[in-house]
Parts: C-alpha cells; structure tokens; sequence
C-alpha cells in the first residue's frame, strides 16, 4: 500500500558533500513525521533527523550544524542535505515515514530498502 524510496546515497570524499531523497507514494491520507536513520555495520540503527508535518525539526548530536532535513508535504517527500561529510558518517542510510493509510484510523512506520553512504578520507 505504502513505498519509501531512498536515493543519492554514493562514494564522497571526507569534507564533501550528499543529498539524499526519500518519496513516498500509495494510498496515502497523510503523513506525520518524517525521519533519516542511518546503520553502519556492527552498530545499531540510530536517528540522524527527523522533521514534523509543521517543520519542526530534530538532529542528533553527530550531525548538528551539518546536516539539514526538510520536506515537502505536497510532494509526500523529504530530503537530506549532508556537508562536510566525515569517515564515520559511512552508513546505509534510511528514510521512516509515519503514514495514515486510507480507510484507516492510525499511523504507521513505513522505511524504505536504504541507499548507501560511503565517506573516504
């Protein structure tokens, strides 16, 4: 009912920079919030931003100052800016989307397969 589709990630040299996308398409009544987890090897998933249906936004503390997350809500898209990209940003990195389906009554969190992101120094 429900597809995330992540694209953008590639092979950067450290200081460099990415943009990611994310669409989401289907029977989609709204979206909610609208976030970026990324998942190196042998590490847990972990939220790098997150933004609201209003804006507001969320980074964690690795990514502060240089990453920005934004949306466009006509579009049922998001986007990730990433600057001054390091080695230990290198993850898969992947787009979670809290969708109201039609004819439901309650979100739900819906990812997409991921794109991968690989920072060399």
């Amino acid at each position: 009912q429900v597809q995330v589709v992540e694209s953008g990630g590639g092979l950067v040299q450290a200081g460099g920079s990415l943009r990611l996308s994310c669409a989401v398409s289907g029977s989609i009544s709204s979206i909610n919030h609208m976030g970026w987890y990324r998942q190196a090897p042998g590490k847990q998933r972990e939220l790098v931003a997150g933004i609201t249906r209003a804006g507001s936004t969320n980074y964690a503390d690795a990514v502060k100052g240089r990453f920005t997350i934004s949306r466009d809500n006509a579009k049922n898209t998001a986007s990730l800016q990433m600057n001054s990209l390091k080695p230990e940003d290198t993850a898969v990195y992947y787009c979670n989307a809290e969708v109201l389906v039609h004819s439901s009554f309650t979100y739900r969190d819906y990812s997409g397969q991921g794109t991968q992101v690989t920072v060399y120094s």
